[in-house]
């Protein structure tokens, strides 16, 4: 498991919900220490901490794991909730928008 990019992720959600590592820490209980430890990559997380984490940061295991997860559709379309979930809806819309020009792009470079 690359602990690295699974602390980087869990740092961008606790961006995302403007927290700092000290009130992420004690949300779920552990010391600012090992939060920034965990975020650096340089620990690895219990089962408990890793639910504890999602439930404070309001994601999926499967997101917070997702380079671990198999890519079915069912995960793909669960890590694109993920992220739009907290958007305003304007983002959203503009989001399906590129993504449709998207593959508007790929079915025409067939062609």
């Amino acid at each position: 498991m690359d602990y690295k990019r699974l602390g980087k992720r869990i740092r961008e959600e606790r961006l995302r919900l403007h927290l700092t590592q000290a009130d992420l820490a004690e949300a779920i209980d552990i010391s600012d220490t090992y939060m920034g430890a965990i975020e650096r990559g340089e620990r690895s997380l219990t089962l408990n901490t890793i639910v504890r984490l999602v439930n404070r940061l309001g994601v999926s295991v499967d997101y917070l794991l997702a380079d671990y997860v198999s890519d079915s559709d069912s995960n793909i379309i669960e890590q694109f909730k993920q992220i739009t979930d907290h958007q305003p809806l304007e983002r959203k819309q503009l989001a399906i928008k590129v993504l449709r020009t998207i593959f508007s792009h790929f079915d025409n470079e067939g062609k």
